[in-house]
């Protein structure tokens, strides 16, 4: 019983609704488009998720310092076996299991979390430039792998969970203001390294036209998401006739993988939407309040790295629904299909649950503040 005051209830709360939307939003993409029905297979996996994120709840997140080296260097050698792997639409993303196709680039999120928040955990190497070498390597290393898969939006999201990691762990904010300052001057070297299919689906955001017919090329996917967003409407199409007969008006590629947000749009209207963005936005609140709970160190910066992750995850899915970013293959967490995606969000997230739940790890209302090295010596 004592546990329970301790246990992230919002977080489970949210949790539970974004996966009943999605479960909703694929399952209507199964009445649009037909072929396998993916909701039971999603329900499935969601089950696998929760399991996976109630045992890594019950193992004590301190006893993981050890394994984050090996985990990181095992994850950054399974991101070079992909590229031995068959291609997918162009991409080499994931390895073939048999039953499920793995993607070690979302193992790599974990593994990057846990590491760097081993490494920052002693807050005085952040306070140094010398000491944001170490950080900065762990992030570029995977992030030219994975944006050469090429998958851009999941490389993206190492960044801000680095950048956010980095100013819980006390980092200089100059020290930040020159790092950024040194990532807009490398934009250029970005745009040349990458493919022509990436830039193309950039520019298709500059040149977006509403109205009119589909285009072709990149701009399609673009346009056939707004349109779909559109064709929900207010209220959604669960209790009324669809807008249009015409069945074209409502293809659309990807759409219960990276689309399914247009989906529950489509088939819960406004209210579905912002159920999304209100349970994503409780969601990272949850992650963040045990984060700002805890006196441990290593707890927090986890805390941190795991709501950043959310948060710009989401962010990126739904902005480029729109058109407000380009289109970036990534996933919105716990809504859209996939096993692999699926299952690493339920181990961040139990990860966040072991944080809260561990009584003798010192999560009390006192918050972990970062000490001159000669304070702590002094004490």
């Amino acid at each position: 019983m004592s546990t329970l005051p301790r246990f992230p209830w919002a977080l489970l709360l949210s949790a539970g609704g974004l996966l009943f939307l999605g479960l909703a939003g694929i399952d209507r993409g199964d009445l649009l488009y037909g072929g396998s029905p993916l909701m039971p297979k999603q329900a499935t996996l969601a089950l696998a998720a929760l399991a996976a994120g109630v045992l890594t709840a019950c193992v004590p997140y301190r006893s993981l310092k050890p394994l984050a080296g090996p985990l990181y260097a095992g994850t950054l050698l399974l991101l070079v076996v992909v590229f031995a792997m068959p291609t997918r639409g162009g991409a080499h993303r994931w390895i073939p299991l048999g039953v499920i196709d793995f993607q070690p680039s979302e193992l790599m999120k974990l593994a990057f979390i846990l590491l760097l928040a081993l490494r920052l955990s002693d807050s005085a190497a952040t306070r140094t430039v010398r000491g944001l070498l170490v950080p900065a390597v762990l992030t570029a290393v995977p992030v030219l792998l994975i944006v050469r898969e090429p998958d851009l939006g999941t490389s993206l999201l190492f960044f801000p969970v680095a950048g956010a990691m980095l100013i819980a762990g006390g980092a200089r904010g100059r020290h930040l203001a020159a790092a950024v300052f040194l990532g807009v001057c490398l934009l250029p070297a970005l745009w040349l390294a990458m493919s022509a299919e990436q830039r193309s689906r950039v520019t298709a955001v500059t040149s977006q036209t509403d109205g009119g017919p589909a285009p072709r090329g990149d701009g399609y996917h673009l346009h056939q998401s707004k349109q779909v967003l559109a064709l929900g409407g207010v209220r959604g199409n669960e209790f009324a006739a669809p807008l249009v007969a015409d069945s074209a008006a409502y293809h659309l590629p990807a759409a219960r993988t990276d689309f399914v947000f247009c989906l529950i749009g489509e088939r819960w209207g406004l209210p579905g939407t912002l159920g999304v963005l209100l349970l994503e936005g409780l969601l990272c609140l949850s992650v963040l309040n045990t984060g700002y709970r805890t006196r441990d160190a290593f707890g927090r910066l986890i805390c941190a790295g795991v709501a950043a992750l959310l948060a710009s995850q989401a962010a990126i899915n739904t902005s480029m629904t729109v058109g407000l970013m380009p289109i970036t293959g990534l996933t919105l967490p716990l809504c859209s299909y996939g096993g692999s995606s699926l299952v690493s969000v339920g181990v961040c997230l139990g990860l966040v649950a072991g944080v809260s739940l561990r009584p003798g790890y010192d999560v009390a209302d006192t918050v972990f503040r970062w000490e001159r090295p000669h304070a702590r010596r002094a004490a």
